[in-house]
């Protein structure tokens, strides 16, 4: 939100972004919608989401993203969504080439699962390279 004045962005030396506050806006809605679906996604989980939820979301933080200037912090703070779909990707590559799979089954939280991990183990385990991911994205906003 303060981004979008110009008089305190100065101040702090953060980039400006016109129509920040809107911005600001769309996000608190959007954790708020986040936050009211994790809530019900807990271990066991009583409601998935579909294409449509994970599209339109993975929509949405792609366009803050551009909107805010900060295009290279989404894939830090995504990267265990990029390893995820790269874990995918490799898994079919190589079968399509030599016949084997690098992994047990893909995506990646699959292959731990097969490999005998218990479901909220590898749950807690990915929160915590999202939360180290989050916090290399949040001190690098500084770095310009």
């Amino acid at each position: 939100y303060v981004a979008g004045h110009a008089v305190f962005s100065n101040y702090l030396n953060i980039l400006y972004v016109r129509g920040a506050g809107e911005v600001a806006v769309f996000c608190g809605a959007l954790f708020g919608a986040c936050l009211g679906f994790l809530w019900f996604n807990a271990y066991p989980a009583q409601v998935f989401m579909g294409d449509v939820g994970s599209l339109a979301l993975g929509g949405a933080l792609g366009t803050i993203a551009v909107v805010a200037k900060h295009e290279l912090l989404l894939l830090i703070i995504g990267g265990l969504f990029v390893i995820e779909t790269l874990s995918v990707m490799i898994q079919v590559v190589s079968f399509k080439l030599t016949g084997k799979r690098v992994f047990r089954m893909a995506p990646l939280h699959h292959h731990f699962e097969e490999k005998g991990w218990q479901e909220p183990k590898v749950i807690v385990r990915f929160w915590i390279i999202a939360i180290v991911l989050a916090l290399i994205s949040l001190s690098t906003l500084k770095l310009r």
